[in-house]
């Protein structure tokens, strides 16, 4: 697990955060017991995937510039490192739309906060991608619905202090609801990106930042944002 108040890893026995003391000790609740999770898989949900875009473009829209620079680095650093810098990079650009929703203060340094996580996400990374290259090479459909079940991944990383399997099974459990809204919520995403980049290099830099803003609306609107990440964002 994970220190919600710093990101460091630690282990599932520890009950003070070795790099900055916070207690991990769950806090009692009212009647005395342990506290309940903080979070179980919701029922009953329903994809919004039109919906969701639209809150992304608006994000995006309000503060293109950023955007398009955080995009610009992913892009550079994501060529010169393939595969390893990735998870890390994605969960950190998820972190920026967080405090965007949060209507919190961003920085341009909230991208390299992902790598307070690099671990999970780069395995995550790796096994999503093993994961779907093989669905897709059986057929298209099975490694559009594999993609689809594990795109709230890094999300789970960063605001539940997940590792990385768990992240995925909690992902998981949210797209089964509706597995086929939440893949045409992917498809969409990908044809945001397709028509991005008809509109050469500018609109695929645009393209890019929406999709992952919308995926951030759409795990806040469904799972919502653990309190106590909330309050160290």
């Amino acid at each position: 697990m994970f220190c919600h108040k710093c990101g460091t890893q630690v282990g599932p026995d520890v009950q003070f955060c070795s790099n900055c003391g916070e207690s991990l000790r769950a806090a009692p609740s009212a009647s005395g017991g342990a506290a309940p999770p903080a979070w179980t898989p919701p029922v009953a949900v329903q994809a919004r995937p039109g919906h969701w875009v639209d809150e992304g473009w608006q994000m995006v829209k309000a503060d293109i510039g950023t955007f398009i620079l955080l995009t610009i680095v992913v892009a550079v650093l994501s060529g010169m490192v393939p595969m390893i810098l990735q998870g890390p990079l994605i969960a950190g650009f998820h972190i920026f739309c967080m405090k965007k929703i949060l209507n919190r203060r961003t920085d341009f340094a909230d991208l390299f906060k992902g790598f307070d996580f690099f671990v999970p996400t780069l395995v995550a990374s790796l096994v999503i991608g093993l994961l779907v290259g093989c669905g897709t090479l059986f057929c298209i459909i099975p490694g559009l619905v594999l993609a689809a079940m594990f795109e709230f991944t890094y999300l789970f990383i960063v605001d539940k202090r997940m590792d990385f399997w768990p992240a995925m099974q909690a992902s998981h459990a949210v797209v089964k609801n509706d597995y086929f809204g939440f893949t045409m919520f992917l498809l969409l995403m990908v044809l945001v990106d397709i028509l991005g980049a008809l509109c050469c290099l500018v609109g695929l830099l645009v393209a890019m930042p929406v999709t992952i803003a919308a995926v951030t609306v759409a795990y806040k609107e469904i799972v919502g944002f653990d309190p106590r990440t909330a309050e160290t964002l």
